[in-house]
């Protein structure tokens, strides 16, 4: 089989489209020229792709019913079985419906993906199995992940378990509202600007983004390989301790992965907090939207803490309140150029290249009208600057990511953890469906604010439930040294040990 030639009106086009002056006759010799390069696409084309073996049996599943999907948040329900022992045997998980579970439908919260079946499981998902887990299915999520609310979805809104009617955070926002409902034990997440951490803290539940690379997004639809992140949701520390420590470390498919650094996540569970250092970051309380229980919690929080045995003081990090506007050209820019014009998997790295989803995702171009409007202003910010400057400002801001990440490093050089408030807010309410743009733009975006530096400077972070106001739980956020979960570990146990964190 050979692919097909380009005719001469096509190469006549696409000279134009580098803006040379040629004429047909010049392009007809050029493309006279070209059998050679067309042949080795023939030869690549006819040799069978190189991608994992998929080893455990599987059926496609369904897509349930509202009477046995009540907060909308499953996708497609299915049963795969794992492995008969290891460390998660018997433990049921839901996986977000980003990654690639092979011979089960995904469409990424995109009515444009629907239809797509991934040949391939993604590292998590092979992890996970042979480590014993049971897939329950695939939760639904943001269109394309692009929201920290939990009402962009092609298939509506999630429901918040603690309040209907309320968001359940994004964009793993299936997999947050499953744990907190007990539906399942543990779940899979993805994090850009906060999308582990958003959901497991509107919905009550333990969510970590680890250090950027720690676990391989492989088998993962990209939206920006620098600020992509995957990881662990679950209902207590034990188990979200112990899902990463299969997850972690390198497949040697991932160019995310530089020399990962693997913990003893569940030896760090009797640590304890005794003598640790802890730096409450002024700038993370008093956002513009800041609530004031959000804020009264998570200061509490940081006195059980210092009741616990670790050492705590207020520390000022001016930086932390401009990473938000360093992480925005990184997202848009860099979303556009890898997610969207490059079909999801983009150029110039070396790795796994999902090849069936690049080919589904690029039909997003004949169903634009249907993205998300929380992606389409996205897309339409970061491609006038690519447009209109070349990628300087996406260039400038990944140079001034260091300076954010020297920034936190030099506290955590004084510090063991950071300590801020997961959100400024607790869950809202979701967006009616005739909702103004205004609104469900800011129902999908006014919550970033901590949770997105840390996807840039690539610390790991993990929200962790201190309280309930008016019935909807509060996150506490722990922050890092880049590879040093277990120290958050540890302080996230003894805080879940102390108490009950809905009475607190």
């Amino acid at each position: 089989m050979s692919v097909k030639r380009p005719t001469l009106e096509q190469m006549v086009d696409i000279v134009d489209s580098f803006g040379m002056n040629m004429s047909i006759e010049r392009v007809a010799e050029f493309l006279s020229l070209m059998e050679g390069n067309f042949a080795a696409y023939d030869i690549v084309d006819q040799t069978p792709d190189e991608i994992p073996v998929v080893k455990y049996p599987r059926t496609p599943g369904y897509r349930p019913s509202a009477e046995e999907n009540p907060l909308n948040a499953w996708y497609v329900r299915t049963e795969i079985n794992g492995a008969p022992t290891g460390k998660l045997k018997g433990k049921t998980v839901a996986i977000k419906d980003n990654v690639c579970v092979a011979g089960v439908p995904m469409m990424n919260g995109s009515s444009t993906l629907e239809g797509y079946i991934p040949n391939i499981d993604a590292t998590i998902v092979t992890r996970l199995l042979d480590a014993g887990a049971v897939i329950k299915g695939k939760s639904h999520c943001e269109l394309f992940c692009l929201s920290g609310g939990s009402h962009t979805g092609a298939l509506g809104p999630v429901h918040n378990p603690h309040k209907h009617g309320y968001s359940a955070g994004g964009s793993s926002s299936g997999s947050g509202a499953l744990v907190a409902a007990g539906e399942v034990d543990l779940a899979i997440g993805g994090d850009q600007g906060g999308s582990i951490r958003m959901p497991s803290s509107f919905c009550g539940i333990y969510g970590m983004k680890p250090t950027h690379g720690l676990v391989p997004y492989t088998g993962v639809m990209p939206i920006e390989s620098t600020i992509d992140h995957t990881g662990p949701m679950s209902a207590t520390v034990a188990d979200n301790a112990l899902m990463l420590e299969v997850l972690a470390g390198a497949d040697g498919l991932d160019p995310r992965q530089y020399a990962p650094k693997v913990g003893n996540y569940t030896a760090a569970l009797t640590r304890g907090v005794k003598g640790l250092k802890i730096g409450v970051v002024s700038e993370g309380f008093g956002h513009a939207n800041s609530e004031k229980d959000v804020d009264e919690s998570v200061r509490a929080a940081a006195e059980r803490f210092k009741a616990l045995g670790a050492s705590v003081e207020s520390v000022s990090i001016p930086e932390h309140r401009l990473a938000p506007a360093i992480w925005t050209p990184i997202a848009l820019e860099g979303l556009q150029a890898q997610m969207m014009l490059g079909n999801g998997m983009g150029f110039n790295w070396k790795g796994l290249y999902t090849v069936s989803l690049l080919d589904a995702h690029a039909n997003w171009r004949d169903k634009a009208d249907d993205l998300s409007d929380s992606l389409k202003i996205s897309m339409m910010v970061g491609q006038y600057f690519i447009t209109h400057y070349r990628g300087r400002f996406y260039a400038k801001a990944q140079n001034l990511a260091r300076k954010i990440r020297a920034a936190y490093d030099a506290k955590l050089g004084a510090f063991d953890l950071l300590l801020m408030p997961t959100l400024p807010v607790k869950a809202t309410p979701l967006p009616p469906a005739d909702a103004p743009l205004a609104l469900y733009l800011q129902r999908a975006f006014e919550m970033i604010g901590n949770t997105a530096p840390f996807d840039v400077t690539g610390h790991p972070a993990m929200t962790v439930p201190c309280g309930l106001g008016d019935g909807l739980p509060i996150g506490a956020m722990l922050i890092g040294k880049h590879f040093d979960e277990e120290t958050i570990y540890a302080a996230a146990a003894a805080f879940e040990a102390a108490g009950d964190w809905k009475t607190f």
